[in-house]
């Protein structure tokens, strides 16, 4: 069996190029994203968690919601407040405009846990996604050296972890319309996910 993981959705950014819109409470297929996700989530999930700055917009769903240890730090400090605040050897960062995310898809990540990596992430076409991706939470010492010396940005960080890769024949298996790592990032964005018929 795989080691016990926490799921932590990442809801702390400022939605700049949305207008500051909650992104995580947008309605595609006729329940909010992060519905969507949990549903998700739940098979694989120990707990659950929200790293974000407004406890309040979550209130109903009953979760734990976590402030930034790293204020305005972006998702890698999403993700470094997440590792530090598990209580699971393993963490699972979402971003939480992403809709379409399975629980196949996470199953396939915690079926490639192991100790002889740090992280296993997902490359879809686009590269690796960080934003959904399962993390050692021993490799938050990585995290916390790269927030120290001002290096935010998530580009370069594989570098300095051991990663196992999900790779497209795994993924084609669970990605029936390729559209599993789509996110929501404008109001562009939002438009084509309401226009699309949902599969799911």
């Amino acid at each position: 069996m795989p080691p016990a993981v926490t799921a932590a959705i990442l809801a702390g950014g400022l939605a700049s190029r949305f207008g500051g819109a909650d992104k995580a409470s947008l309605l595609v297929g006729g329940r909010r994203i992060i519905e969507r996700q949990l549903a998700a989530l739940s098979p694989i999930a120990k707990e659950i968690l929200i790293v974000g700055h407004d406890p309040a917009r979550y209130a109903s769903l009953g979760i734990p919601v976590i402030g930034d240890l790293v204020p305005g730090a972006g998702p890698i400090g999403g993700i470094y407040t997440a590792l530090m605040s598990a209580r699971t050897p393993w963490v699972l960062a979402l971003g939480c405009d992403m809709p379409y995310v399975s629980s196949a898809l996470f199953e396939a990540l915690a079926a490639a846990i192991g100790s002889d990596v740090d992280a296993v992430v997902p490359r879809s076409a686009r590269g690796l996604e960080p934003l959904c991706a399962m993390y050692a939470r021993d490799s938050v010492l990585v995290f916390k050296r790269r927030l120290d010396a001002g290096t935010w940005r998530l580009g370069g960080l594989f570098e300095e972890l051991r990663v196992r890769e999900i790779g497209a024949a795994t993924l084609a298996a669970i990605d029936e319309d390729g559209r599993l790592f789509e996110n929501i990032n404008t109001p562009h964005d939002y438009e084509r996910a309401r226009e699309v018929k949902q599969k799911r």
